[in-house]
């Protein structure tokens, strides 16, 4: 069977935007080393990241994105076990967009985890969607800093382009700028630990196809 990404070049897999109605190019957010974003402000004042993201947006964007594989020593650098395990590169596309906006599965799905990371700097309330099909080798999505109060239960099923979950506020999503934490994780990745790792070490990135690609084939608009 198909192996993700290369499902995105299959006429018989439908992929679906997580964000419905996104218009225009989005605003590409730099958080990597080499960012003039923290300049002035503190990493962890994300009520400051927050308003200064929308003041880079009036007028000129509705969303906007952060990369993948992005280093972000500087952003966790407060983190103690981040910095201890030097895991620093973003694992993730972050998709910047209002807290309750509604995200929607990209194919259909199984609600494999729903749930809610208390504590400063992490998830908040997430959701790993299970993708299976006959179409593909089986694996997931992951969504993190979201709504805790709208979270799917367990076991749902949720078909392509069904909303399941909504962008959380500062109190529920970690205290992190308004986003979505978006990270396709394998079977073996699963398997691994990486539904609890967002980041990895420079050491790791050579196996990181195989564990956690690119989201970007299953971000379509």
């Amino acid at each position: 069977m198909m192996k993700y990404p290369y499902i995105a070049y299959s006429d018989r897999v439908d992929i679906r935007p997580v964000f419905k109605n996104l218009t225009g190019s989005p605003l590409v957010v730099d958080m990597s080393v080499d960012s003039t974003l923290f300049d002035t402000i503190n990493v962890r004042d994300q009520k400051g990241v927050q308003k200064r993201l929308d003041a880079l947006m009036k007028g000129r964007y509705s969303w906007g994105v952060s990369s993948y594989l992005e280093n972000r020593e500087t952003v966790l650098s407060q983190c103690p076990q981040m910095v201890e395990e030097k895991r620093f590169y973003h694992l993730g596309l972050d998709i910047i967009v209002p807290p309750g906006t509604a995200l929607h599965s990209p194919l259909n799905a199984i609600v494999k985890e729903s749930g809610y990371e208390a504590g400063e700097g992490n998830y908040g309330a997430h959701v790993l969607l299970m993708h299976e099909s006959g179409e593909f080798e089986t694996f997931y999505s992951f969504y993190g800093h979201l709504n805790k109060e709208q979270l799917p239960v367990k076991g749902t099923k949720v078909a392509a382009g069904d909303a399941f979950a909504y962008i959380g506020d500062f109190h529920e999503n970690g205290n992190w700028f308004y986003h979505t934490h978006f990270q396709v994780i394998t079977q073996k990745g699963l398997d691994q630990g990486y539904l609890s790792k967002g980041y990895c070490s420079a050491g790791d990135l050579a196996e990181m196809d195989s564990l956690c690609p690119s989201p970007l084939s299953l971000f379509v608009i």
